[in-house]
């Protein structure tokens, strides 16, 4: 059995919004954006944090994950707004990926429609959805859609953020790692494109998705320039963002990127869970990250607050404050 641990004294009349991934990356920023807006939060997590987990708001907390129905139930009971944002991105296998990020959602959604019928559920999925042959990830995030349109097509949205990024993000600090550096490897060819935003915009458009009428709709969320951006302005940004205003951006061979890669494959063979693999060098190269303008989510009263240049320089200040990473050394020369 669950048990809930209520740490709340906003009014019963307030609206409910019930949350998984509560504790990631996206879920905190999320957190202080629903507190801010007035709304009650229930969460679950296996354990009670140590930790607020936002500064912004209270909440309460269900102990549980997706595969406790007695905690889905708590969960979602009396919502009206789900978010769910809990799912897996590296794992050793496909299973483990679907068992998270396919199974998972098929249980919060068939316990909202029983127990949530009349909730909102917003499905925060990724634009890697689009690309399911790419890697396990992004079938599973597409698998994952599915089963989720087949129990609540009608009381559903389906948001696809493109590259995520900004304060707590630990897979796109190596971003920054990279352009710290005097060589800065570019990832991909010259004509990809990838489309970002900034986790705090994308934290802010949630509540007016959840407060519009849901219509079954898949939607894309970036920042003003849904054509996306090439990995040379991309990392030239970021190096600028970094203190190193003149790197040298060069192309490493496509073998050594494979070698890189399939080292990561190994490695999920034994000990670690690597992001580096085959499949993810497979996301990264992909061409066409872009998002048409035809799929964007638009919201009155919200437009994204960050471009690439303020977006890179808010993460960095957040992550020189947090401590993980270094200011670099002789930037008059762009070397680290």
């Amino acid at each position: 059995m669950c048990s809930t641990k209520p740490v709340s004294s906003s009014a019963p009349e307030q609206p409910l919004v019930a949350v998984t991934g509560a504790s990631g990356f996206i879920g905190r920023h999320v957190l202080s954006v629903l507190g801010g807006a007035g709304y009650r939060v229930r969460i679950m997590m296996r354990r009670v944090p140590a930790e607020p987990l936002s500064s912004g708001s209270t909440v309460e907390i269900v102990r549980g994950d997706l595969g406790d129905s007695a905690a889905l139930a708590a969960l979602v009971s009396g919502a009206t707004a789900v978010v769910h944002l809990a799912g897996c991105i590296k794992a050793r296998s496909r299973d483990s990926y679907f068992k998270v990020n396919r199974d998972g959602t098929a249980a919060l959604a068939e316990t909202v429609r029983q127990h949530a019928p009349d909730a909102h559920f917003l499905l925060v999925s990724s634009l890697a959805a689009r690309e399911p042959q790419l890697s396990d990830y992004a079938a599973s995030k597409q698998a994952g859609e599915t089963v989720a349109r087949q129990w609540l097509a009608p009381r559903l949205t389906v948001l696809r953020p493109a590259a995520v990024y900004g304060p707590g993000d630990r897979e796109t600090l190596v971003f920054f790692q990279l352009a710290s550096r005097r060589l800065v490897p570019l990832p991909a060819p010259m004509a990809a494109r990838v489309a970002v935003i900034h986790v705090g915009d994308l934290a802010r458009l949630i509540v007016p998705l959840i407060q519009a009428e849901p219509r079954g709709a898949t939607l894309a969320a970036t920042d003003a320039r849904p054509q996306g951006y090439a990995w040379s302005e991309i990392l030239q940004t970021a190096a600028q963002a970094v203190g190193n205003p003149h790197p040298k951006l060069f192309r490493p061979p496509g073998a050594l990127l494979r070698s890189l890669a399939l080292s990561g494959d190994i490695g999920n063979c034994f000990a670690n869970v690597n992001m580096m693999t085959t499949q993810k060098l497979r996301e990264l190269r992909h061409l066409d990250w872009s998002v048409p303008a035809t799929e964007l989510a638009h919201s009155v009263g919200w437009q994204p607050g960050y471009d690439l240049v303020s977006g890179f320089a808010d993460a960095v200040r957040w992550y020189r404050s947090a401590g993980w990473l270094d200011a670099v050394r002789g930037t008059s020369t762009g070397s680290s």
